[in-house]
């Protein structure tokens, strides 16, 4: 088996580990976990890097739990927010479980026989019955307040750097955490905790309340990968539009896959160690041959193909690659009907939008396409000219005549008709 510390290493994804957590990792199949607050139906991008920690925890020999933190997800980690997080109902809780465990099963088998197979668990199993004053004897008695007020994510919240300051119930977060890792290590003999590094504090609370409950001989470690950056240093994973979700109903298939296509080179030679499988001896000669040819974007569009592939499936990257080419490579009106409403509009929402009322169907398309308003063609006569010259396209197919009716059957999805002007000129009406 390879050696999952080594492994982390070299694709630039361990930040910090407790002395001696390399050395269990080899002497033994070591239980570990790493959680994850389901305060939405989906994951994102962000999460990646932890998820991509656990596979590689699984494909080393050892066994991965996702915790899945239902009782903290409705109080909210002061970790790196200035506000406390909307509290959530046990239904929503379950839902969005339910949602994670189906995303997160395309990185790890929870099905298996073997002794290694992921688990799933959720903390508002053990903390639904767990009364405050047992919590405050059995728990709260062996951390003390000068120890969590210690912490980094702490102290930022009370010096002033948050307006809200920090509530009690925030404050009890890494007690909450702490516990988990305790009720974790009993119930099954987990020894490590995996997490971000920005959780190093609540970790280290986890090993110190299992080491003062349990005595000084037990062994609990904690391991962290670096909070993913871009090369200019602003967050990962987030754009213009927001979050970049797994979910394909949130982020379609197409603007995941463009997403990664888009990173920079520096990037990219990060991501594609972080973000894929792919082994060493094959990154290496990638980034190689990107090196010599950067224009070609190799890593770009590799790191794209395998991410894709595996949050979302084959037929979603055959389709993400065919939507790509729509705007920039030779397609037909077939390859525009195959695509779902949500990819269509996302591969053309940065094109001109133009609305007219269904009334003018059935009229020329000079009429249609040079509407009030409309800036697609300088004049009716411009327009004629393009059209003698073969350079106009009404949803990917050239126009005939200028005087073409354009008729319901024309339309994309029942309201959309897409003009080409040129080669990448487009412009999109949307008829209503």
């Amino acid at each position: 088996m390879k050696n999952f510390v080594e492994e982390l290493r070299w694709r630039g994804m361990l930040a910090q580990m407790m002395p001696g957590t390399e050395e269990m990792l080899q002497k033994e199949m070591v239980s570990a976990y790493l959680g994850t607050d389901p305060t939405a139906d989906s994951l994102h991008i962000g999460h990646l890097c932890g998820i991509m920690m656990l596979r590689h925890l699984q494909r080393c020999g050892h066994k991965p739990y996702l915790l899945v933190g239902g009782a903290t997800g409705m109080i909210g980690d002061p970790s790196g927010k200035s506000q406390e997080r909307n509290l959530l109902d046990a239904e929503t809780l379950y839902h969005n479980q339910e949602a994670i465990k189906r995303q997160v099963s395309k990185f790890l088998d929870f099905d298996g026989n073997e002794p290694n197979k992921a688990e799933m668990v959720n903390n508002y199993d053990w903390m639904k019955n767990f009364t405050f004053l047992d919590f405050a004897r059995l728990v709260g008695k062996h951390i003390t307040v000068n120890y969590m007020m210690a912490k980094d994510s702490v102290k930022k919240r009370l010096s002033g750097e948050a307006r809200d300051g920090l509530s009690f119930t925030e404050f009890t977060y890494q007690l909450l955490q702490g516990y988990d890792f305790l009720y974790l290590y009993e119930k099954f003999g987990v020894k490590l905790q995996l997490g971000g590094n920005d959780q190093w504090g609540n970790m280290t609370t986890g090993t110190e309340l299992i080491r003062r409950t349990l005595g000084n001989e037990t062994e609990a470690f904690c391991l962290t990968c670096p909070l993913i950056t871009k090369a200019d240093g602003k967050k990962f994973g987030k754009t213009e539009s927001g979050n970049i979700w797994l979910d394909r109903n949130r982020t379609t298939p197409y603007a995941f896959y463009q997403f990664w296509l888009n990173v920079s080179d520096d990037d990219a030679e990060k991501y594609i160690k972080i973000f894929t499988s792919l082994e060493q001896d094959v990154i290496d000669n990638l980034i190689e041959e990107h090196r010599q040819d950067p224009g070609r974007r190799t890593l770009q569009y590799r790191l794209a193909e395998e991410v894709t592939r595996m949050v979302h499936s084959q037929e979603d990257l055959d389709m993400a690659i065919a939507a790509s080419n729509i705007l920039f490579g030779k397609s037909t009106k077939e390859n525009l009907l195959q695509l779902d409403e949500q990819t269509f509009t996302d591969v053309f929402k940065d094109v001109p939008h133009y609305e007219v009322s269904k009334d003018v169907l059935g009229q020329p398309a000079v009429e249609v396409f040079n509407q009030e308003g409309m800036q697609i063609f300088p004049s009716k006569s411009e327009m004629r000219k393009l059209v003698k010259g073969g350079g106009v396209s009404l949803n990917k197919e050239k126009l005939a005549a200028f005087d073409q009716p354009v008729t319901s059957e024309d339309l994309i999805d029942g309201k959309y008709l897409l003009i080409q002007k040129g080669k990448k000129n487009y412009s999109l009406i949307i008829v209503k």
